[in-house]
């Protein structure tokens, strides 16, 4: 989702509150290992947000996206050159060898979780296409493994760089991870470039959501008229992760582990 400005003050939560935010990514992971195991040719981007919507209600939480700032959908559903915030379609059917991005937030108890993965439909299309997905999520837990406490904030960031830069993929830098707890986004920002040892200094009861953005090809980005869907400026294909993450005294705690 969009990064919305706000108040600057960067939030530690309680061990309860962690609690909380534990149960909303739970829920999350739930919805999405499911989802992905129904991403195939053939089921339209629509069939997998409605799929969504039905369990996020017997799980008895609310959807963060459906009506954030206007977004009609309970999920965003990316696929192949779309980056983020693709709108689920019916007249957006899978084929064989897509790529598709898909990001979920819900609400439980006042708590938000918030969690992404990219998988095909089918098998990849080439060898290159496999690896931006591999790539993306090795990015990933690179970053959340620098989130420990005295470190800092841009040393998440450089980990994240230095395995997409490696192996030859561009960052999107338009869009960042975000702090979240009782707001989907909160400070601080979590660009998936930077230089270790700066930014802010992390401490336990910091929560954020890391979501590295990788391209195969060049890192701008054009929004589509829809005003929500991101692609890739040269149309070549994307990838996205992303955990909701805790730092404690022994280091990161992935809330929203189980999904991939």
């Amino acid at each position: 989702m969009k990064n919305r400005p706000g108040s600057r003050r960067i939030i530690l939560k309680a061990p309860w509150e962690i609690d909380k935010l534990r149960a909303a990514n739970q829920v999350v992971a739930e919805i999405l290992s499911e989802l992905r195991e129904v991403v195939a040719e053939g089921i339209t981007t629509k069939e997998l947000d409605k799929i969504a919507e039905d369990r996020i209600a017997e799980l008895g939480a609310k959807p963060a996206f459906k009506g954030y700032h206007g977004y009609p959908a309970c999920t965003c559903i990316s696929v192949n050159e779309e980056i983020v915030h693709g709108i689920p379609s019916e007249k957006k059917v899978l084929k064989k060898g897509d790529l598709v991005s898909i990001d979920l937030g819900v609400i439980l108890d006042g708590y938000y979780g918030d969690a992404a993965f990219s998988c095909f439909a089918g098998s990849p299309p080439n060898e290159q296409a496999e690896r931006l997905v591999q790539v993306t999520k090795e990015a990933l837990y690179a970053g959340i493994s620098r989130a420990k406490p005295k470190k800092r904030l841009g040393d998440i960031s450089a980990a994240i760089q230095e395995v997409a830069q490696s192996n030859g993929f561009g960052i999107v830098r338009k869009f960042v991870g975000h702090g979240i707890g009782k707001a989907l986004h909160e400070p601080p920002e979590v660009p998936n470039f930077g230089v270790r040892g700066t930014g802010p200094l992390l401490k336990k009861g910091m929560v954020m959501a890391i979501e590295p953005m990788l391209t195969i090809g060049s890192y701008e980005v054009e929004i589509l008229a829809d005003g929500w869907t991101a692609v890739t400026a040269d149309r070549r294909l994307s990838a996205h992760f992303e955990h909701t993450i805790a730092i404690t005294q022994k280091g990161p705690e992935i809330l929203s582990d189980g999904f991939m």
